[in-house]
């Protein structure tokens, strides 16, 4: 009887928990409103979209030294909000040089003209890095759907034994499905394949066929068509930066003085970038009482 009575209560404490689980994680996902914003959140744990009234960005006049990266990004995003044939873009490269930022401006950008012509707008929906297995569930929910969306990931990278990258590389191009024809995956990453060095060589020298087991990581980068670098900028692109910044907030200051202190700014940290030039801007805004909106 005792035996009886353990295992009834291990039954009921099961039971509880798939019901908490249930509650946590709907059963199906949860039908979105894309009338309600341009710009979505997925939360892959409710499996939901969350809008995004407000989308923290910089107008597309204030990314300079980026203008082959900017018009090359704008146009592939421009074909695939008109129903043309565009890639999947991986936007790698030097930290800070307006990679992500590029991303959002030009999606407003495109936005903007197709509000001109009276057309749907093109969704932006952000997925975190650890959410990438997750991504067939939202396929799902966009495939009906009737926008055009760009599937935005900041920062992709993968790390030691993670092969969430496979997930990725399945809803590319290498799924039964395939990606849906209303869906473009945009991806920003510091490194041009995605995987560290170390990470490539390590599979080659543990692998039975070396040579295929660093292919199949590499490949994943092959699956976008478009690959854009941004590389570090130089004296005169940072001063550039800088003065574009003074001039769209209308901040008095001379030339020369505000060139030696962005010069100095950016010797302090060691780098020159559009990041850099707008921590330099927002310091020279506070001092200057001026308010960046």
């Amino acid at each position: 009887m005792a035996e009886k009575s353990e295992i009834a209560m291990l039954g009921e404490k099961l039971d509880n928990l798939i019901a908490l689980i249930a509650r946590v994680v709907p059963a199906e996902p949860i039908a979105p409103d894309f009338d309600s914003a341009d710009a979505f959140i997925w939360v892959a744990a409710e499996r939901h979209l969350e809008s995004v009234i407000h989308v923290n960005r910089v107008a597309m006049t204030l990314l300079q030294a980026v203008g082959r990266m900017r018009d090359t990004l704008l146009a592939n995003t421009e074909r695939f909000a008109r129903g043309l044939p565009a890639n999947n873009a991986l936007l790698w490269g030097t930290r800070g040089m307006g990679k992500s930022s590029l991303v959002k401006a030009s999606h407003a950008h495109v936005n903007d003209m197709l509000a001109k012509e009276g057309k749907s707008p093109l969704k932006l929906i952000e997925i975190h890095r650890e959410d990438i297995e997750s991504l067939p569930s939202l396929m799902n929910i966009l495939r009906p759907a009737p926008y055009r969306f760009i599937i935005f990931c900041d920062d992709l990278s993968f790390d030691g034994d993670d092969a969430s990258y496979k997930s990725l590389k399945a809803v590319l191009e290498g799924g039964i499905e395939g990606r849906p024809a209303n869906v473009l995956f945009y991806a920003t990453s510091n490194r041009r394949h995605l995987l560290p060095r170390d990470m490539m060589e390590n599979e080659r020298a543990t692998a039975i066929n070396p040579g295929e087991a660093v292919e199949e990581k590499v490949s994943l980068s092959d699956r976008f068509g478009l690959w854009i670098g941004f590389h570090k900028c130089s004296q005169e692109e940072y001063v550039e930066m800088v003065q574009g910044y003074v001039s769209h907030y209308g901040i008095e200051i001379d030339p020369q003085t505000m060139e030696s202190e962005a010069l100095e700014w950016s010797r302090t940290r060691g780098a020159r970038s559009g990041r850099v030039a707008w921590q330099y801007i927002q310091d020279l805004a506070g001092r200057s009482g001026i308010a960046l909106d």
